[in-house]
């Protein structure tokens, strides 16, 4: 099973375009620009919406020509629950933009349940407007076990079925998880029945150490493969530490990678090209190597 451009159903939309985020920081025009390149690219298939800041809405409308199709991007709301209305009203009050996807972080205060609840009414205000537009929530670093707020947080977006977002790295060594971080995440999020995405330090393949900061990432394909691990009652911290877990694809099969994209749901990379590279040299997907 395939895609255009030779990529497996369960590598589909995998990779949401975060040029313009750290440590990536590509000027907007050109990360517009080159989101184009992707999309006319043999790869294309393997790309997610452009992600886009709040506060830069305004910026990409002028950025963006007038298209038959429009841009599909992905909102980082960057106040709380509040700013949530403003986000959307900027992100479709052009045919510029087709709004696919809202993010929304958590503020780290006492009562996440109760924060929960706000975003989720908010979020209520603009049933309408949201129509077909996935709104992922950030919790906060758990930093250990998930504490009884966080996981009570988690309970309020599953009775809504709100779907999670995970940061799994950033630009210093104390935003990457542990494994055993991670792992609980997965498993809160699963047992609970909720889709999520991930973001920041996913670009490559596998868990790696990267060469000029020394900060251990995780492998995007890691974590898909820790996710089918959670499913199927499996050690899914053993999976996120493999540094080649690329021989589980083979034993668990696409079939089953395919049924788990429906919980693991994509990732932002400030690259598309890195990922794409990996999958190609790893054989997973053609591609020019």
């Amino acid at each position: 099973m395939s895609v255009p451009g030779s990529i497996p159903v369960w590598l589909a939309h995998l990779v949401d375009d975060a040029a313009i985020f750290p440590p990536g920081n590509a000027p907007l025009d050109r990360a517009v620009a080159e989101h184009a390149g992707h999309l006319a690219s043999e790869y294309a298939g393997l790309v997610g919406p452009f992600v886009v800041s709040d506060v830069k809405l305004p910026d990409l409308i002028e950025v963006v020509e007038p298209v038959e199709t429009p841009l599909a991007v992905a909102v980082v709301v960057t106040g709380g629950a509040g700013a949530i209305e403003p986000a959307v009203r900027w992100a479709t009050r052009t045919p510029q933009l087709e709004l696919r996807a809202l993010e929304i972080a958590l503020r780290d205060e006492e009562d996440l349940a109760h924060n929960a609840q706000r975003v989720i009414t908010a979020l209520d205000a603009l049933e309408a407007d949201l129509d077909g537009v996935t709104a992922h929530v950030e919790p906060p670093r758990v930093h250990g076990e998930p504490s009884s707020g966080w996981l009570a947080a988690l309970d309020e977006l599953a009775a809504r079925e709100v779907p999670l977002k995970f940061r799994t790295g950033g630009v210093e060594a104390d935003a990457f998880p542990t494994s055993a971080e991670l792992a609980a995440c997965l498993d809160a999020a699963l047992d609970r029945e909720l889709p999520f995405k991930c973001t920041a330090g996913l670009h490559r393949a596998v868990r790696h150490d990267d060469p000029e900061t020394g900060f251990r990432h995780h492998g995007f394909l890691n974590v898909l493969l820790a996710t089918r691990a959670t499913l199927d009652g499996d050690d899914a911290t053993a999976v996120l530490d493999e540094t080649d877990p690329t021989h589980r694809v083979a034993e668990v099969g696409e079939e089953a990678l395919t049924r788990t994209r429906r919980w693991f749901t994509s990732f932002g990379s400030c690259s598309i090209l890195e990922p794409h590279e990996d999958l190609v040299e790893l054989g997973l997907m053609g591609g020019d190597r």
